[in-house]
């Protein structure tokens, strides 16, 4: 076959300060830079979906026309014009075709200034210009809001299975498996779906940790069913004030009964797990002196989770409400990163190496309880930022952070950067001049991704409820929109207008 190939990913928290323009895609934040083209090739040696499909797709013999690969990191709404550019793109060329097939690479939670279901649109653009006859598929994350839209305009929807997602490339296969058995289905294609009745927080998604992992379990053994091609499960992202965000179950095959029935044992389990999907957090000094008392008999660093202002759900890694606990609390050997601040970035470089500077950090958020830090630092390192990924999450990519200066304040050490980005490998703690394994306290601006590279060298993970921007409890959030009846947390009140 002859593959049309691209990838259009954002995930939309609606509660977020910062849009997310086009220029934030081009740098990629996080996440490869835009690339077109043959040079989409390149992510076959990195650890996202696209990869994984363009290496299955060129194993099994097809062909392979790569338009445009585009993520930027997760913030407020997708600007018009960014939406339109790229997947007018990508609409272009699949008008150019034709395809036997059509690949794409999304996230599953987008939404756009004038739509609320951004990968639905762009899945049912395509559809029809590809006509009803020609494949179309696509892989999502864990945090997909999957749609009716979604679900009725694409053959196929495969979502990750790992949370931090260390299956992207792995998923880009299993999409590849999924457009197979499409095709061999002819006629015979079918499929069931569940929506479930409340909302679960990101940190209680973790699949290294229960209920999560069993449900996961659960999934691949029941996708061994005969007549079931495909089984996903995913929890949603509970900060897309719309009616359709929210946790669904979804499964594909040839054996109608038997893909009605494995959707359904799936559903009934995450229902009966209800209670079991909210996590436990720490305000900000508790979190700091559990830390310490932990540290003081450890042999490795005790992480703390600043989980409210974590990038990848739509902070902008710049409140200091951890940073402020640190000071306080006057902790030592103790690093806190990623802090988004290219000011702050610039003055420590205009000042220099090993020179005290006084900075005021952060203070943009907006959010209540945030407000800058003013102080003292030392200039310990400025680096130029340019690091790759060696964790397992987003493996072998090239990072390009602007610049990032490494300060310290008493015990406390800051890796500052000029490009916003979530701390989910080590190496951004590297870049700064921190060890990582050598630190008592890790303060790190994520929720779940960090535990991919962090755990293996943790003590012990703790997670904060800092002021921030990404509400860890979707029940503190003010909701307008959602499904009447959905429940705005596990075993919480039901949304109403």
């Amino acid at each position: 076959m002859h593959i049309l190939v691209a990838g259009f990913q954002h995930e939309t928290n609606t509660f977020a300060p910062s849009l997310a323009g086009y220029e934030n895609f081009v740098r990629g934040e996080g996440f490869p830079a835009m690339v077109r083209g043959e040079d989409m090739l390149a992510l076959r040696e990195v650890n996202i979906p696209a990869g994984g499909f363009i290496n299955a797709a060129l194993a099994q013999g097809h062909t392979v026309r790569t338009v445009i690969w585009a993520g930027a990191s997760p913030s407020a709404h997708v600007t018009r014009d960014a939406y339109e550019r790229i997947a007018g793109e990508i609409l272009d060329a699949a008008r150019a075709g034709p395809y036997d097939a059509v690949y794409l690479d999304l996230h599953g939670a987008m939404v756009a200034q004038h739509l609320d279901d951004g990968e639905g649109e762009l899945l049912a653009r395509m559809r029809e210009i590809v006509g009803p006859d020609v494949p179309v598929i696509a892989s999502l994350d864990l945090h997909a809001n999957v749609t009716a839209q979604m679900l009725q305009a694409a053959d196929g929807l495969a979502a990750f299975r790992t949370y931090p997602h260390v299956d992207m490339a792995d998923t880009g296969k299993h999409a590849a498996r999924l457009l197979q058995a499409r095709i061999a289905a002819g006629d015979g294609w079918r499929r069931s779906e569940r929506r479930l009745p409340f909302l679960i927080p990101i940190n209680g998604m973790c699949t290294m940790l229960e209920p999560s992992r069993g449900v996961y379990d659960l999934l691949a053994q029941l996708e061994q069913t005969p007549g079931v091609a495909s089984i996903s499960f995913a929890p949603g992202f509970p900060a897309a004030d719309f009616p359709e965000c929210g946790p669904v179950v979804w499964a594909y095959g040839t054996d109608a009964g038997a893909v009605e029935r494995v959707t359904e044992t799936l559903y009934q389990r995450v229902l009966e797990l209800e209670p079991q999907w909210s996590p436990d957090f720490l305000e900000p000094a508790e979190a700091v002196r559990r830390a310490q008392a932990l540290a003081a008999g450890a042999a490795r660093p005790v992480v703390i989770a600043d989980t409210q202002d974590n990038p990848g759900a739509g902070g902008d890694a710049n409140t200091t409400g951890m940073l402020r606990a640190l000071v306080e609390a006057d902790a030592q050997n103790a690093a806190l990163g990623l802090f988004y601040d290219p000011e702050a970035v610039r003055q420590a470089t205009e000042a220099g190496l090993g020179k005290q500077v006084r900075l005021k950090l952060g203070g943009q958020s907006g959010v209540a309880g945030d407000a800058a830090f003013e102080g003292e630092f030392t200039v310990e390192t400025l680096s130029p930022g340019k690091l790759r990924f060696d964790g397992p999450m987003m493996n072998g990519m090239d990072v390009d952070l602007g610049a990032v200066a490494g300060l310290r304040i008493g015990g406390v050490r800051v890796v500052v950067s000029a490009t916003k980005s979530q701390m989910l490998d080590r190496n951004l703690f590297r870049v700064g001049g921190v060890q990582p394994e050598e630190m008592g306290i890790l303060v790190v601006k994520s929720s779940v991704h960090f535990r991919a590279d962090f755990q293996p060298i943790a003590h012990e993970v703790l997670v904060a409820k800092a002021p921030g921007p990404m509400q860890a409890d979707p029940a503190d959030l003010p909701w307008t929109r959602l499904q009447p009846g959905m429940r705005i947390k596990p075993l919480g009140r039901a949304f109403s207008y």
